[in-house]
């Protein structure tokens, strides 16, 4: 897989005969649209015209600005959530063609184009025509169920019932599990009654949401705990909440610094804790293929939630809904004609 480009390389392709738009992430919390020279893809790339890519929460740290970043962030940066349909092809690249509707593994996908190597794209079928796609997301929610090892029977706990939480409660409920979601919004706990979820707990009290988990479960806690907010206290009350022997998944993006963890109990319960993020972009295509099986089989909706569209010159109200996530909004899509 190749890395990401540059700002000069994605301003300077070599062989460009036109132009392209994207999204740039001047400063913190100032995007502008720039009109650049639309690159050619290179040996065992593709070139992709995209419909549209979703918005991902770890994209908020750099909207907000951190020390460790550097502005202007390269064109289409940090989006990376695209799906379109090839208009140019790179040398010996096989089994795709001009005209293929995909989902991809990218880096600049908050633009018109954007560029993959070939081997982190995925085909599109025919039934998902004319829906939005965003693979990678629903790649990762795959991938995070399948480590969590959910069986039928099970008392399972999702810690944060936003885009991810909603469809793991979905494939949760595809396994025959009991499902308790915990979440701090209102609109989210709806969000994860109509998911599928059996018991809704407010994620406000750390020692009555304990208490009523414990209360659900006939005071053995739950087999499988997914955390999902990427937030220290979120994450040590999701320990409480796991059973002993049970298992604690770790799906929240904890990218913002170090967190005090109660070890003691991981101990004392013999707690298997599972980060569930993949770094092998090979993983991340085979959670996109089965994510396409999820929806075709039905095991998995993920359009309903799909709350809010935006166009690439209103990117900056698509990151303020991200980060102030007001009732309604669950999970955002770029749309680029």
């Amino acid at each position: 897989m190749s890395s990401p480009k540059t700002l000069e390389e994605v301003q300077s392709p070599n062989k460009a005969d036109a132009n392209y738009m994207a999204a740039v992430l001047e400063s913190p919390k100032k995007v502008i649209l720039k009109e650049l020279q639309i690159p050619e893809p290179g040996l065992g790339e593709v070139r992709i015209k995209l419909e549209g890519s979703g918005v991902c929460a770890s994209n908020i740290p750099m909207w907000e600005g951190r020390d460790w970043f550097n502005y202007p962030v390269s064109p289409g940066e940090p989006g990376h959530e695209g799906w379109g349909v090839i208009d140019a092809v790179g040398d010996e690249v096989e089994n795709l063609r001009k005209g293929d509707r995909v989902t991809a593994l990218s880096y600049h996908a908050y633009a018109s184009h954007d560029i993959a190597s070939a081997e982190s794209v995925v085909k599109l079928p025919e039934f998902l025509n004319n829906k939005p796609f965003p693979g990678e997301p629903l790649g990762c929610a795959m991938n995070i169920f399948k480590r969590s090892d959910i069986q039928k029977g099970q008392k399972v706990a999702i810690v944060g019932s936003g885009f991810l939480g909603s469809l793991l409660v979905q494939l949760a409920k595809s396994e025959g599990a009991e499902v308790i979601a915990v979440s701090r919004r209102d609109f989210s706990l709806e969000t994860a009654k109509k998911a599928g979820a059996d018991h809704l707990v407010k994620m406000d009290d750390h020692y009555k949401i304990i208490e009523k988990v414990k209360e659900l479960t006939n005071g053995n806690f739950c087999e499988r705990v997914i955390e999902g907010t990427g937030k220290e206290w979120p994450l040590n009350l999701s320990i409480e909440l796991t059973a002993e022997r049970g298992k604690l998944i770790v799906a929240g993006f904890h990218q913002d610094g170090m967190r005090s963890l109660n070890v003691q109990l991981l101990n004392w319960r013999g707690i298997d804790m599972i980060s569930a993020h993949e770094r092998d972009p090979q993983k991340y295509i085979e959670g996109i293929e089965a994510a396409i099986e999820a929806v075709k089989t039905g095991k998995m909706d993920p359009f309903w939630l799909f709350t809010h569209s935006f166009t690439l010159e209103e990117m900056e109200q698509a990151y303020e809904h991200l980060t102030n996530r007001p009732d309604g909004f669950v999970k955002a899509l770029i749309t680029i004609n």
